[in-house]
């Protein structure tokens, strides 16, 4: 017995496919006209080994390293590297709004430690004045250079944690697409023919 429910996907995914984009439609687009006919070329819509892992790889180095305008970067990349365009765009997604604090998070961390800060304690950014330690008003401090001293305290950490997360999570994203890519190559070649 089917699901009313497969149908329903069935039927989404054929309205969805009518809108899938083709290098000519792109071309077209009024925000893509500066990547020119570059945006057409067969490489950046090739389903193979490398363009798949390198867009991959290419879409979550973006997707970490920088909070804004990913996808745009990302889409540059792809089109300087020939790597898959979709696969770079859309793996940008790895930080969301449910991803993005412990990634974060994590990223100052690896970046406190690297740095060989003692053990760090959970930065207080986000703090109220009200809160955050009283620094005397004498000596001209405001509330605008409080936080820009706190930022500045977890900046540095944070950054190169997330270009460390980045660089490393971009590597390990093509070497294991890679690797998954070729075992099943070698295992359908291995696998005997269907009747």
């Amino acid at each position: 017995m089917r699901l009313p429910v497969d149908r329903l996907a069935v039927k989404a995914a054929c309205q969805l496919g009518r809108f899938k984009p083709t290098p000519e439609k792109l071309v077209q687009q009024r925000w893509l006209r500066w990547l020119g006919p570059s945006i057409a070329h067969p490489g950046l819509w090739s389903v193979n080994r490398h363009a798949i892992a390198l867009g991959l790889a290419i879409g979550m180095f973006f997707g970490l390293l920088i909070p804004i305008a990913q996808m745009p970067f990302s889409a540059a990349a792809a089109v300087l590297l020939r790597a898959n365009l979709p696969t770079a765009v859309v793996s940008t997604f790895v930080t969301n709004p449910v991803t993005m604090a412990p990634l974060y998070y994590a990223a100052w961390r690896l970046g406190a430690t690297v740095l060989g800060e003692p053990e760090p304690a959970a930065p207080a950014v986000l703090a109220s004045p009200a809160a955050a330690p009283a620094a005397p008003e004498a000596a001209g401090a405001s509330w605008w250079s409080s936080l820009w001293q706190r930022l500045h305290a977890v900046g540095k950490p944070l950054l190169l944690g997330l270009a460390l997360m980045a660089t490393l999570t971009g590597l390990a994203a093509y070497a294991l697409v890679s690797a998954l890519w070729w075992l099943h190559q070698r295992w359908r070649r291995a696998a005997p023919p269907r009747d």
